[in-house]
Order: C-alpha cells, then sequence, then structure tokens
C-alpha cells in the first residue's frame, strides 16, 4: 500500500452523529470523498437530507436515521439500521454534542445534566454500541473540545465538564478495546470551528480570543474533518488512545 492509498476509506461504513449541520457536515462530506458510505444521525431528521444529499454527490451511500444520543435505546438503533443497510460498521464519529454559556452559580441540574447526557452519556451509549458489532481495524474517533484541556474565558462548567469527561473515556475504551478488540478509541479536542455553537457567542468573542490562537484565525471544518479521516485510515493506524487538539495552537499558548 502506497502512502496515499492508506489515507483512502473505500468502501467501509462510518457513522456521523450530529450530523444535520455544522462539523457534522463536513465530516460526513470528508469520509465519502474518502470513500466511505455513511450513516448520519441527529435528532433534526429533516436537517439529514442536505447532508445525505451531499454525500451522495461523491457516488457513496448514505442512510439517515433519527437519532438523541442521550437515550441508549435510540443509538443501538441507529447501529442497528447501519448493520442492516450496510452489513457492518466500520468508524463512528462521536460528534453530536450540545453547549450552555451559563454562570456557576445560576446553571439549573437540569441544564447541566442535560449537557453531559448528550456529550459525555452519548459518546458512551454510542461507542457501546458500536463496539459491539466493529471489528479488528476499526476506529472511534470521540470529538471532544479544547475545553476538556483548557479554558475558553467563558461560563461553561457543564461543557468543560462533558468534554474533559470525554477524553478520559477516550482513554479507557481504548485499553479496553485496542488489544482485545483491534479497536482504535482516540479523540480531537477542536479548537474554534464557525459552526451554530459559535453563532451564539457575543459579539466580539471570536475575535477577543484570536491572541491565543498561534495561527491567528478560525479553523476551517475541512481541515478538522481531514484530521478525522487520518485519524481513521490505515495511515493512523498507529495511534490509540490519544487526544489530538486542533486548535490553531490555543493549547501551547
Amino acid at each position: 500500500m502506497s502512502v496515499l492509498d492508506s489515507f483512502k476509506l473505500d468502501d467501509k461504513v462510518v457513522i456521523v452523529t450530529g450530523a444535520s449541520s455544522g462539523l457534522g457536515v463536513s465530516f460526513a462530506r470528508a469520509f465519502a470523498e474518502a470513500g466511505a458510505d455513511v450513516v448520519l444521525g441527529a435528532r433534526r431528521v429533516e436537517k439529514l437530507a442536505d447532508t445525505a444529499a451531499l454525500v451522495e454527490a461523491t457516488g457513496r451511500r448514505a442512510l439517515s436515521v433519527a437519532t438523541d444520543v442521550s437515550d441508549p435505546a435510540q443509538c443501538q438503533a441507529l447501529v442497528d439500521a447501519a448493520v442492516e443497510k450496510f452489513g457492518r460498521v466500520d468508524v463512528l464519529i462521536n460528534n453530536a454534542g450540545v453547549g450552555t454559556a451559563v454562570p456557576a452559580t445560576r446553571e439549573t441540574p437540569e441544564e447541566f445534566r442535560n449537557v453531559i447526557d448528550v456529550n459525555l452519556n452519548g459518546s458512551y451509549w454510542m461507542a457501546q454500541a458500536c463496539g459491539r458489532v466493529m471489528g479488528p481495524g476499526s476506529s472511534i474517533i470521540n470529538i471532544s473540545s479544547i475545553l476538556g484541556i483548557t479554558t475558553a474565558q467563558l461560563p461553561q462548567a457543564a461543557y468543560a465538564a462533558s468534554k474533559a469527561g470525554v477524553i478520559g473515556l477516550t482513554r479507557d475504551l481504548a485499553q479496553q478495546w485496542g488489544g482485545r478488540k483491534g479497536i482504535r478509541v482516540n479523540a480531537l479536542a477542536p479548537g474554534f470551528f464557525l459552526s451554530e455553537m459559535t453563532d451564539e457567542y457575543k459579539p466580539g468573542y471570536l475575535d477577543s480570543q484570536m491572541p491565543r490562537v498561534v495561527l491567528g484565525r478560525t479553523g476551517d471544518p475541512t481541515e478538522l474533518a481531514a484530521t478525522a479521516v487520518w485519524l481513521a485510515s490505515p495511515a493512523g493506524g498507529y495511534v490509540v488512545g490519544q487526544t489530538i487538539a486542533v486548535d490553531g495552537g490555543i493549547t501551547i499558548t
């Protein structure tokens, strides 16, 4: 296999959660361009049609499934649908997530639990369901955040806690499944990428954070998606249990 061939994912089956918008759309399109069929999960199933069209425009197949990852039964149903349609699951991109920016003294138990339930628990339920059917050589990529490593000068206790938890979850599942099942589990920690979540930031916030970014700019979603393709492909075959910051350098300043 040549170096360039090692980045291909021809005829693999990839599940992307949170695929209705933002980074999830970029992941879905990138994996289709790398040769994979893509199973799309999101709560807003009506928006998945646009993502599916992007996948199919590459010549690959898409399957859309309404999924709330905070519900273990719906996670299992998503994986079951993928296996029924395509026969297997090779890659999971655990991308579904929500965030809040509520001061810690005012955040309600319901607000905190909702973030943990989607971002952390949902990542576990999806990984658990995929881990039951994945074969050796498969890959799980959990989408954490730089907020699991550092702060962003916003009141985001629930989000930061959930994303730090995803890093711990990644490490443990990698240890459990890497040798015994041959499933590589890693995480990506994105920095500032424009998305629906960043659209909710107050005016001027992103500009105020750019001095912390070594490269001095927000990331392009294709840069994050390309990193995920590498990590899931044979080219990343000796990487396991790692959290890779794709952040323009925030975490080194």
